[in-house]
């Protein structure tokens, strides 16, 4: 079989779910299905604008919170911090044992330690001049 090698900053949507379907069946044989359930927690002002909010997923008994923002009029509020809470729940809820979270903001870094997350690995320079952090938390108390 001959085969090419592209690079591309643009690929297309078929493309990538292509991509993403290969290799969760490659891992489903491999290890067995992830289970992996979309989660997020949103806090809404009166007009029900999002002024926060948490996306992630569920999946082989973890929680990965992949966003979390603040609108900076409630920075300071420990909304970070009832999100978190709010996730952890419904991660419990849905079985998982474990959370992790990843940060390059060192402010976050100390929010997440509050909530009782751990680092547990470092990516220096990322991005430059600063430190991806990447944090843990055993959920099995809740």
């Amino acid at each position: 079989m001959k085969t090419t090698l592209e690079t591309t900053a643009d690929p297309s949507a078929q493309e990538l779910a292509f991509l993403g379907e290969q290799l969760t069946a490659f891992n489903d044989a491999d290890v067995g299905a992830s289970g992996r359930k979309s989660l997020a927690v949103f806090v809404r002002d009166e007009p029900g604008k999002v002024v926060a909010g948490i996306s992630g997923y569920t999946a082989w008994g973890w929680l990965f919170v992949q966003w979390l923002w603040v609108d900076e009029s409630l920075r300071g509020q420990h909304m970070a911090g009832q999100m978190l809470e709010a996730a952890e729940q419904e991660a419990v809820a849905r079985g998982c044992h474990g959370a992790w979270i990843d940060t390059f903001n060192p402010k976050a870094v100390k929010a997440y330690e509050r909530q009782g997350y751990r680092p547990f690995g470092a990516l220096d320079d990322f991005p430059l001049g600063r430190s991806r952090i990447f944090l843990q938390k055993s959920l099995l108390a809740l």
